[in-house]
């Protein structure tokens, strides 16, 4: 017990958001420190990790046979055990400093529709990338504290939470969750539509980047007061050779309507299953969206035009996730009911 309470007074405490597109790590006392995509890059040959995060992302469908540049994270979960603790390894490295023998607690938020096997591998990865301590929080009661929603009082709030891999649409009361919804769509599936769109519709193959850099700059998923054009290059597939082209906002508008229909039919099936008095309490307080996409152009009024509420885009949807993790980290006596399971070395 004094060895325990001797550890956590040396060690830095820290909540972290595991993404399937990015990871952010909030420190105890320090806030943010770090936010770097959920990419590793590792030599074929020998299994040496050979970059981390943002320098790695660079490598993605770039890197020659012998060096493999992946992302260990698919739909919110674990998809490949070694690489997640390899990633964990080094963002629990960076925030240690100088702390090598020092092992810290972690809080990491998990998507509200993880099972059980998948809990043991995000415990087990974590614990034996240093971790002295694991809790899980589910990621929308995150994202609400985060947002700074009264999530202990009879109160609905709802949140939908627009990840990379997955989308949790929750309604919270008393310090639980009442009705959930957790669909594998995401801000991935949105950038994979876009390759396919522009792969039927001009017969060219572009990369994940470049998708992810189309929905950035000219994605929308509700009319544009003004419509936009972007050029995009990639590579020809009936001639072989690397081309250039214009795409509209119109059209890309067109290519997201499969992964933007399920978030809104999950939304749908979500409000229907409701409980009355929280869905009084929903018409009076709306509906909160955080996530990296809430930040696509016109989704808040998509939403709102389907649902007839009011739909409120959180300040900074980024990073509201592993901000309620940092305030679960800081008062634990206070969130200790909101979380999921823990394991203690």
């Amino acid at each position: 017990m004094f060895l325990d309470s001797l550890m956590g007074f040396f060690s830095t405490d820290v909540a972290m958001d595991l993404g399937t597109a990015n990871t952010l790590v909030f420190v105890k006392g320090r806030g943010i420190v770090l936010n770097e995509p959920s990419v590793v890059a590792v030599d074929k040959a020998t299994g040496r990790v050979l970059a981390v995060g943002s320098e790695a992302k660079l490598m993605l469908g770039r890197t020659p046979d012998e060096i493999n540049a992946v992302r260990p994270l698919k739909d919110g979960v674990i998809a490949d055990f070694e690489i997640t603790e390899d990633l964990l390894r080094e963002f629990i490295h960076r925030v240690q400093k100088h702390k090598f023998l020092v092992r810290p607690r972690i809080i990491i938020c998990v998507p509200s529709g993880i099972t059980e096997v998948e809990k043991r591998a995000v415990i087990d990865s974590a614990v034996r990338a240093g971790a002295r301590e694991v809790l899980l929080v589910p990621e929308p009661i995150a994202a609400a504290i985060g947002v700074g929603l009264p999530v202990d009082t009879p109160t609905g709030n709802m949140v939908v939470d627009i990840g990379g891999g997955t989308t949790e649409i929750a309604v919270i009361a008393l310090n639980g969750i009442v009705t959930k919804t957790s669909i594998r769509v995401g801000g991935d599936e949105m950038d994979e539509a876009i390759a396919n769109y522009a792969k039927k519709a001009y017969n060219m193959l572009i990369g994940e980047q470049t998708a992810e850099r189309i929905k950035i700059e000219i994605g929308s998923a509700f009319p544009l007061p003004e419509e936009m054009d972007m050029e995009i290059k990639g590579r020809d597939l009936v001639r072989g050779i690397p081309r250039t082209l214009r795409v509209s906002s119109v059209e890309i508008r067109e290519a997201l309507q499969e992964p933007i229909g399920s978030i809104v039919n999950a939304l749908r099936e979500s409000l229907e299953r409701t409980p009355p008095e929280l869905a009084a309490d929903i018409v009076d307080r709306g509906i909160f969206m955080t996530g990296g996409g809430a930040l696509l152009r016109g989704i808040d009024l998509l939403l709102r035009e389907v649902t007839n509420l009011n739909i409120r885009v959180a300040q900074d949807p980024l990073t509201c996730v592993v901000l309620g993790a940092g305030k679960i980290l800081e008062q634990l006596e206070d969130f200790e009911k909101v979380i999921l399971s823990g394991h203690k070395d």
